[in-house]
């Protein structure tokens, strides 16, 4: 049987800290912190719910993060 693969490592970041930024600042931020997946969503947008690891998701209102999740 082969191994379980042990999933890359997420970059030791709060999620809370995005919330209030610029959507372009806030996506910067993240790439620059490591995160290997970035997405803007609008609000409410329906979407799947698999974790990703090395995923911040970012709800984004007028150009605005309203929450940020890992994922």
């Amino acid at each position: 049987m082969a191994p379980i693969p042990t999933p890359p490592a997420e970059p030791q970041d709060d999620p809370d800290t995005y919330v209030g930024l610029a959507a372009p600042n806030a996506e910067q931020r993240a790439r620059e912190r490591g995160w290997s997946t970035v997405r803007s969503l609008p609000p409410g947008a329906i979407i799947t719910m698999e974790y990703r690891f090395g995923r911040l998701n970012f709800e984004v209102r007028d150009g605005r993060v309203t929450r940020c999740w890992k994922g």
